[in-house]
């Protein structure tokens, strides 16, 4: 089976795309409200660049906070998954699954504070099938147009999310791991208005033990049903996340 993996990959008839935003100094990173912490932008120090300090090797020192550009959401980042697992103790096998991929692009484009509710996911499933048992809902809304714009991307709060009954339903009543989004965070801009838990992708999801994947790019190249997720985040100890490559494989005919 993997030769034959192997080979479908050297004739093209399986494609990777890397569903992973670049990470540099420009890459939008959330903004929390004043009285909270603020997570660090992605930044750089180099090290020796073939110079005096180092001749041969050229590297850098980084610095950036866990939820920087496309990232990885474990358990353990949420109060409701608090005692939950962290990044480094997420199963390998959960790290390869499969993927539906819900296009609600239009509807955001008509208005950026859409809210995906558990009717469109239904009947996203009228049409293409159930979730698949252990795989993940990639939504896609087309804010990755967005990305090389910060304030473009972020929207002054104003972005796509998922309304607070569906995201229950997802964690609590679907055989998911988890949820991918191309926003800034799993969650609406506005979702800190929401009344009874803000967040709620975050609070019902991470309650669930289950993950989130923000900021990817490329989900119109992907089919409804039938590609494989490969993310890989670092394995950080006490991790709440890790910024990830994220890849998807994908039978083309």
């Amino acid at each position: 089976m993997l030769t034959e993996l192997m080979d479908g990959l050297q004739r093209g008839d399986v494609q990777v795309v890397d569903l992973t935003a670049p990470l540099s100094e420009e890459t939008p990173i959330i903004a929390l409200p004043p009285e909270r912490g603020q997570p660090w932008p992605f930044s750089r120090e180099v090290i020796s660049h073939y110079d005096a300090p180092g001749p041969t090797v050229y590297w850098n020192n980084i610095r950036f906070s866990e939820h920087t550009g496309t990232h990885f959401d474990a358990p353990v980042h949420w109060l409701s998954g608090r005692g939950s697992h962290d990044v480094s103790a997420v199963p390998p096998h959960r790290l390869v699954a499969p993927a539906a991929v819900l296009d609600a692009s239009a509807a955001a484009a008509r208005d950026p504070d859409f809210l995906l509710r558990r009717e469109h996911v239904e009947a996203w499933q009228d049409e293409h099938g159930p979730l698949a048992d252990g795989g993940w809902l990639l939504y896609r809304t087309g804010w990755d147009a967005r990305g090389a714009d910060a304030a473009r991307f972020l929207n002054d709060g104003h972005t796509p999310g998922v309304a607070p009954d569906c995201a229950r339903w997802l964690a609590e009543e679907t055989p998911l791991i988890g949820l991918g989004v191309e926003t800034v965070g799993t969650d609406a801009g506005r979702a800190r208005e929401f009344t009874e838990h803000p967040y709620p992708c975050h609070w019902y999801l991470h309650g669930a033990g289950k993950y989130g994947l923000t900021q990817l790019r490329n989900l119109a190249l992907l089919p409804p049903i039938g590609s494989v997720l490969v993310t890989a985040p670092l394995p950080i100890v006490g991790g709440s996340g890790s910024p990830t490559r994220v890849l998807a494989l994908v039978e083309r005919d």
